[in-house]
């Protein structure tokens, strides 16, 4: 059910229900940011609070309630919310905690959360637990403690999950421009993601920035990415909760190598929602997405007056997805007109100190900087906290190069306590992006340069489920094979029928114990044997059954394909390294199911195996097609038994010219 929140972020009306501090402070922060609207406080006593007289009751307020905030007990809050309910408010914020977060320590938790959404009906509800939000385009603040947003006429959003680090990024003084501070809470009713939706529609909106915990229900994520593309606002997050808990599930390589957090990442990087991992560098990648929109490419240009600069901005943009744009003729001319014959050019540039405090002359040799092939310069300069008088030529240089150039440009101070807020919000103004910190600058810039996924079906959600039987290699490749996967021709048999069995193989041959999880780890596995010599290594593998099977000899790559249940995130697809040392290698990339060829092929051109798939060093290469279709057959098994499959491995797949073999395959299905 989709609701309006218009009313609630844009109340002609607020109801502050309760007399404790916190609803004081809402009147001190509606004042803060210039809120005209009616503001009526409500409590049983009729007492004063904030300055003005209470109503004993909600009912006794002539006109519409448009937002309330509910600052009582939890128990009370539910009585409040179906009253506003009934009056037809156009929504509340629940303040008090112990619902279903406190469900550990009281088991009446979750019961009493039912309760409140069964109370509020269609009437939009952020929270319970919730701090509420500050709105500067419309001057509104339902907020319970002090802040330091003030009106702006467009800028991003900004939602967390988290009061407080809603409390500190509201605080912040990097010149960020924020429109909308919403912290969400429980999210009982109303998520995230819904949320987000809502705020996509208001055109003064230039980006929305994501604290999540969990993401809940993903077709609202999947909605929401939609709305996304479709407006042209760019998402990006942070995603708190990195957890070992897919890594306790040691029956397979893939278990270890996926995790909980994979799925996160890999549904992030469908949703094409920028991932960042830290607060400072999400508010600058927010406040470049702010100026300059999604940038073009990943190409960047870097100028300072310091080889030293020149030479740490190189080193710590090393393992970035960015690359340093090469210097055309018509720039290196440009740079020499500007800069002299003593200047070595290159990018990144030290222009040395030469034209320092000629503000044409440093605009000019910025401006050979910029355009096409360059989707955005960093000027590089730390402002003196003792006199920064003298660094205004660098500020009147990079307003001047914007204005002449219309091209993306940013001043970066190396150390962000060095970029000045007077400074910061001048070059803003100017639509210079300010920046602080040079690592957060060199995040934001390739969090931004991230191009948008391409289109994707509709993942495959799953509820959780108790993975409780493990199936004989033997079955799990029958299982595969009937939907597409090619195995090696074999034989399970009793340990006592080995020799018989191989001879009707070609060899060389593999014999493996059936029934362990890691047979090589049990010395159950032997290799390159003739069929006379199968029948002996049989027995002396110690297992009552084997398979017997032939060997795959022409390989170029061994790859390992897995798939993990995870209910927070649907089905993760696993592409990786194989072979025994697969999580020695950590080399593997992770999708969600179903994930189209093009998005596979992309993503195994990103392990760092790729070059011996392509062929290497006259190796020939391995047939993507055959790896395509191996993929292709693992995620079909999947999608046919998504109610009852808990994970998926094939490790390794050897590939090579011709094919792609599973020589090794694990299923974990629930009890039947």
């Amino acid at each position: 059910m989709t609701r309006d929140l218009r009313r609630l972020f844009n109340p002609r009306s607020i109801a502050v229900i309760g007399g404790g501090p916190w609803c004081e402070a809402i009147m001190g922060a509606a004042a803060r940011i210039g809120y005209g609207g009616e503001i009526v406080a409500v409590h049983p006593s009729g007492r004063e609070i904030g300055g003005r007289a209470a109503l004993r009751r909600l009912e006794d307020w002539p006109g519409p309630i448009d937002a309330a905030f509910i600052g009582i007990n939890r128990h009370a809050t539910i009585e409040a919310v179906g009253v506003l309910r009934d009056l037809g408010a156009g929504g509340a914020v629940c303040f008090a905690s112990g619902f279903t977060e406190a469900a550990g320590e009281d088991a009446g938790g979750a019961d009493l959360q039912s309760r409140l959404v069964a109370a509020a009906g269609s009437m939009p509800l952020l929270g319970p637990n919730c701090y509420g939000f500050l709105n500067a385009l419309d001057r509104v603040a339902i907020w319970p403690d002090q802040h330091g947003m003030h009106p702006l006429e467009r800028g991003v959003a900004i939602l967390t999950q988290s009061s407080n680090i809603a409390i500190n990024l509201s605080l912040q003084r990097r010149a960020l421009p924020i429109a909308y501070m919403v912290t969400c809470g429980n999210m009982a009713q109303t998520s995230q993601a819904d949320i987000a939706r809502a705020l996509l529609d208001d055109d003064r909106v230039t980006a929305i920035g994501l604290h999540v915990e969990g993401f809940g229900d993903l077709r609202a994520w999947e909605a929401l990415a939609a709305r996304a593309r479709e407006r042209g606002v760019p998402l990006v997050a942070i995603k708190a909760g990195r957890s070992d808990r897919g890594r306790a599930a040691t029956l397979s390589h893939t278990a270890s190598l996926a995790g909980s957090d994979a799925g996160a990442q890999a549904l992030l990087d469908r949703l094409g929602i920028a991932r960042l991992h830290g607060l400072p560098e999400f508010l600058e990648t927010l406040k470049l997405l702010h100026c300059t929109g999604r940038l073009d490419s990943n190409r960047i240009a870097s100028i300072s007056c310091s080889g030293g600069e020149a030479a740490l901005v190189a080193d710590m943009a090393q393992g970035r997805d960015l690359e340093f744009a090469p210097l055309v003729p018509a720039r290196r001319e440009a740079l020499k007109a500007a800069l002299g014959p003593m200047v070595a050019l290159a990018n990144p540039l030290d222009y040395h100190t030469y034209i320092w405090r000629d503000s044409a002359a440093m605009a000019r040799a910025w401006a050979a900087m910029t355009g096409e092939g360059i989707a955005l310069t960093l000027s590089i300069v730390d402002y003196p906290h003792t006199d920064a008088s003298d660094w205004a030529c660098a500020t009147h240089a990079a307003q001047s190069v914007r204005a002449r150039t219309g091209a993306p440009f940013a001043v970066v101070a190396s150390l962000p306590e060095l970029m000045p807020e007077a400074v910061a919000r001048d070059l803003m103004k100017a639509g210079v992006v300010a920046m602080h910190g040079l690592s957060e600058a060199l995040a934001a810039a390739e969090a931004a340069a991230r191009p948008p996924p391409p289109e994707a079906d509709p993942l495959l959600t799953c509820a959780p489920l108790e993975a409780g039987e493990t199936m004989s290699e033997a079955a799990a490749k029958a299982a595969l094979a009937a939907h597409g996967l090619a195995v090696p021709a074999a034989r399970a048999v009793e340990s006592a029928q080995a020799g018989l069995a191989a001879g009707g193989l070609r060899g060389p041959l593999a014999v493996k114990g059936l029934g362990l999880a890691h047979k090589s780890e049990h010395g159950a596995v032997r290799l390159g044997l003739s069929a006379h010599e199968a029948g002996a290594a049989a027995l002396g593998i110690g297992t009552a059954r084997v398979l017997v099977e032939e060997m795959v000899t022409d390989g170029v790559a061994e790859l390992l394909i897995g798939v993990i249940r995870d209910p927070a995130h649907g089905f993760v697809l696993t592409l990786g390294a194989g072979g025994v040392q697969a999580e020695i290698l950590e080399d593997r990339v992770s999708l969600l199911v179903p994930s189209r060829p093009e998005a596979i092929r992309a993503a195994l051109s990103r392990l760092r195996c790729a070059p011996l798939l392509r062929g290497y060093r006259g190796r020939p290469a391995a047939d993507m097609g055959a790896i395509l279709a191996a993929v292709a057959a693992v995620q079909a098994y999947v999608l046919a038994n998504a109610e009852s499959v808990g994970e998926v491995e094939v490790n390794p797949l050897i590939c090579t010219p011709r094919r792609a073999v599973a020589v090794d395959a694990l299923i974990r299905k629930a009890k039947t």
